[in-house]
């Protein structure tokens, strides 16, 4: 019984530690409480964003002609204007 005993409070020994370690001070991942008690990012790697891609203008392509002078594309033909 002694060692049953022994085991349950082991255990919640563990548990209860473990928990308090991942609150980190009630400022969550990442942060810390400062000297007056505020919470304060803890200084890591610095994430950057990437630099904005720069997109060329468009580029303009003139089609060529289907169609005979004196006739246009219409209506999935060439008809005469």
């Amino acid at each position: 019984m002694k060692y049953l005993f022994a085991a349950v409070m082991l255990t919640s020994a563990v548990v209860g530690f473990s928990e308090a370690a991942s609150a980190a001070g009630g400022c969550g991942p990442g942060w810390y409480r400062g000297a007056y008690g505020g919470c304060r990012p803890m200084r890591g790697p610095v994430v950057v964003a990437p630099a904005p891609v720069v997109v060329a203008p468009p580029v303009v392509v003139v089609r060529p002609r289907v169609c005979p002078y004196g006739f246009r594309w219409y209506a999935g033909r060439c008809r005469p204007f």
